[in-house]
């Protein structure tokens, strides 16, 4: 989606294969990422995009969260919204992950948290960026970066 606005931030999948796989062609580019006035959209993997996708209102958002999980190799940074109690359950590649599994994978990151989050994998996060257009469109949630304790 093209956007006048230059305080709307939109990051976007580079191209693979799995793009022609999944059905959604070659010429769409696929939104990772995109924070506007309305809130945030947290797309989804690729292959399984429309499936995964989910746009959150402001309303329902808390905190923006960068956190990264370690794992074999350097590990993988992530992006989150920590949202208000009661707010709708999300799509997405860890919706059906249980709290148990959950606590496994990321033990520093908090079930909801993860459940809301999307790995930033075939995309690039701009932090200035997404800070900025955070404080453009909902100046009261902080944007917040977590780091996994050595353990």
């Amino acid at each position: 989606m093209i956007d006048s606005d230059p305080r709307v931030y939109e990051a976007t999948f580079t191209r693979t294969p799995l793009q022609l796989l999944s059905g959604a062609g070659w010429k769409k580019q696929l939104t990772a990422l995109r924070v506007d006035s309305e809130g945030v959209l947290l797309g989804g993997a690729p292959a399984k995009y429309e499936k995964q996708k989910a746009f959150v209102p402001w309303a329902d958002i808390t905190s923006v969260v960068v956190w990264h999980q370690r794992t074999a190799g350097q590990g993988i940074s992530h992006i989150g919204l920590h949202r208000r109690s009661g707010a709708p359950h999300l799509p997405g590649p860890n919706s059906e992950m249980t709290p148990q599994s959950a606590a496994r994978v990321a033990p520093h990151v908090a079930y909801e948290l993860l459940l809301a989050s999307r790995p930033i994998n075939l995309w690039h996060l701009d932090p200035q960026r997404l800070q900025a257009a955070v404080d453009a469109f909902a100046p009261d949630v902080p944007v917040l970066v977590h780091h996994q304790s050595e353990s």
